[in-house]
C-alpha cells in the first residue's frame, strides 16, 4: 500500500509535468523533454559522462539513464535530479547490462 501510494504520487507529478502535451509519462519523453525535465548539475553531468565512457554506453542508454533518474526523483518527491538519483539509475543500467 505504501509503495502504491508513492507510485501514484509520482504518476500524478508526471501527469502534471506533461499536462497539455502528447507525452504521457517519463518513459515516453523525447530528446527535447529530456533536456527540459532531466537536467543535471555539473557533478551529475561529469558522473554520467564518466559512466558512458567507462561502459561504452550509447546515446540511447544516456537518455534512458536520465529518464530513470527523473522517475526515481519523482518517487522521492524531488523537483530536481540529485547525484543519488543518477547513481541509482546508473546502477540499474549496469546491472541490466551484466544480466543481459
Amino acid at each position: 500500500a505504501v509503495i502504491r501510494a508513492r507510485v501514484n504520487v509520482a504518476r500524478e507529478r508526471q501527469h502534471t509535468r506533461f499536462d497539455g502535451t502528447a507525452t504521457p509519462h517519463n518513459a515516453a519523453m523525447g530528446v527535447r523533454e529530456i533536456r527540459e525535465h532531466c537536467q543535471l548539475d555539473a557533478a551529475g553531468e561529469q558522473m554520467l559522462e564518466q559512466v558512458m565512457t567507462h561502459f561504452g554506453l550509447s546515446a540511447r542508454a544516456h537518455d534512458r539513464i536520465r529518464k530513470v533518474a527523473r522517475t526515481i526523483a519523482d518517487l522521492e518527491g524531488s523537483e530536481g535530479i540529485t547525484a543519488a538519483h543518477l547513481a541509482e539509475a546508473i546502477q540499474y543500467r549496469t546491472l541490466d547490462r551484466k544480466q543481459g
